[in-house]
C-alpha cells in the first residue's frame, strides 16, 4: 500500500492537497503529511503540516479537552523563549508555503500563504495544539511542538493504526465533530466538547480541509 492510501485509510477519505509524508511513526507509518498551499481547484488549504496518525490525534484531543489550548497560550505569554520560538517557526511556516505555491496565488489571491501554523492569522493565539505537534515532527526543533509532544506518554502508539483504526475509535477523541467527517474519532470529539471546533480554526485535523476556504 502506496503512502497516499494509508493516508487515505487512516482519515476515512481522500486526502486533499496531498504533497508527501512529512513524518513517519517507528513503524514506517505516515504521521504527518505535507500539504500543498492550494488543492487542485485553486482553493487554499491553510495547513502546511496535517496530523494523520489516529492514535496521536485522539491524544493530543485529551490534553486539548482538558484545557491545554488555553494552557499553552498562557506559557507562551509568559515564557520569552517559547514566544521568541514560536515567531521564529511562524516566519518559517510562511516561507515553505511560499515556496510551496512556486508563484500560485489560488482563489484567494496568496492571502492564505502568510497565515501560520495550523492556518492561524494571529500567531500569539493558539487555537489547535494538533497543528503545533504536526508541525515538530515534520521540523524539529520547534520547542512548543515538542513541549506538547513530551505530554504524550507513550509517544507512539504500541500498535499500528492500520491494524487497530476501528479499536482507536471506539475509544479516542480528536477529530471533527460534523456529521460529515469520515474519521473514526468523530464520534467522540461531540462527547468531550474539544476546543478544536471550526474548520478554520483546526484546519490540521482530517475533514477540516473540507471547508478551509476561508481560513481566520
Amino acid at each position: 500500500m502506496d503512502d497516499r492510501a494509508i493516508v487515505e485509510q487512516q482519515l476515512g477519505r481522500p486526502p486533499r492537497a496531498f504533497r508527501r509524508v512529512a513524518a513517519r511513526c517507528p513503524d514506517g507509518t505516515p504521521a504527518v503529511t505535507e500539504q500543498w498551499p492550494y488543492d487542485d481547484a485553486g482553493d487554499p488549504f491553510p495547513t502546511t503540516y496535517y496530523l494523520t496518525c489516529p492514535q496521536l490525534v485522539a491524544a493530543v484531543a485529551r490534553i486539548e479537552a482538558a484545557g491545554g489550548v488555553e494552557r499553552w497560550s498562557h506559557q507562551v505569554e509568559l515564557d520569552p523563549e517559547l514566544a521568541a520560538d514560536l515567531e521564529r517557526a511562524t516566519a518559517e511556516q510562511r516561507r515553505i508555503r511560499r515556496e510551496l505555491a512556486g508563484g500560485n496565488v489560488g482563489r484567494d489571491g496568496g492571502s492564505s500563504l502568510e497565515l501560520g501554523i495550523g492556518g492561524s492569522g494571529n500567531p500569539g493565539r493558539l487555537k489547535c495544539l494538533h497543528a503545533h505537534v504536526a508541525y515538530a515532527l515534520a521540523q524539529p526543533g520547534y520547542l512548543l511542538g515538542e513541549r506538547i509532544l513530551a505530554e504524550l506518554e507513550p509517544r507512539w502508539p504500541p500498535d499500528c493504526c492500520l491494524g487497530g483504526i476501528g479499536e482507536t475509535s471506539a475509544e479516542s477523541p480528536g477529530r471533527a465533530a460534523r456529521p460529515e467527517a469520515a474519521s473514526s474519532g468523530a464520534p467522540i470529539a461531540l462527547a468531550i466538547g474539544a476546543p478544536c471546533v471550526l474548520a478554520s480554526e483546526r484546519a490540521s485535523h482530517p475533514t477540516d480541509e473540507q471547508r478551509s476556504t476561508n481560513p481566520s
